[in-house]
């Protein structure tokens, strides 16, 4: 890696969890490990950039209302890069009501490969965090990797959008799709 790079941004926290592992994977490469500390070193979940390195302007339309949104913190977000409050602070900038989910340290399911490989495992942890979702009665779920996005919307009816969605729409983007009719 040459000079002039600020960071490595990933959107999805199970590869930025694994990129921010490189010097650690790589440690005794005597080929890669420099490099593969470098990658470790620049690497940033797109929340974490956000809120360090941009100032974000967010904007209330006079059709905005206020949701209320569950955030589902995935494993490989608060357990691997120890990030939970970042993507949370952010969507309360927009003004609206962010929940944590009750028991919201345990996995939804999708872990990687584990809700294919352990299927039936994985319907009772998504059984579970759909219950757990429905304590709060959101409007909306967000969270910051696409395998839980894929799994949680597998077994509810709420809306469910990445961090970065939210944020986009709340800084002048469209409004969601998924959103229509919300």
């Amino acid at each position: 890696l040459k000079n002039g790079l600020d960071a490595i941004i990933s959107n999805t926290s199970g590869c930025g969890t694994t990129l921010k592992d490189y010097g650690f994977i790589f440690r005794s490469d005597e080929d890669l490990k420099k490099k593969a500390k470098k990658i470790s070193e620049l690497t940033k979940d797109i929340s974490e950039y956000l809120n360090e390195n941009v100032k974000l302007n967010f904007i209330k339309s006079k059709e905005s209302k206020e949701y209320k949104i569950a955030y589902h913190s995935a494993c490989s977000m608060q357990h691997g890069q120890k990030i939970h409050n970042v993507p949370i602070n952010l969507i309360k900038k927009t003004g609206n009501k962010v929940f944590d989910i009750p028991d919201g340290h345990i996995c939804c399911g999708s872990a990687g490969t584990y809700n294919l490989l352990q299927n039936n495992i994985a319907k009772k942890l998504l059984e579970n965090k759909i219950s757990n979702i429905k304590k709060i009665k959101p409007q909306i779920i967000a969270t910051g990797n696409i395998g839980c996005i894929t799994q949680i919307a597998n077994g509810t009816k709420i809306p469910i959008l990445h961090t970065v969605e939210i944020i986009d729409w709340y800084t002048g983007g469209p409004k969601p799709e998924i959103l229509r009719f919300l």
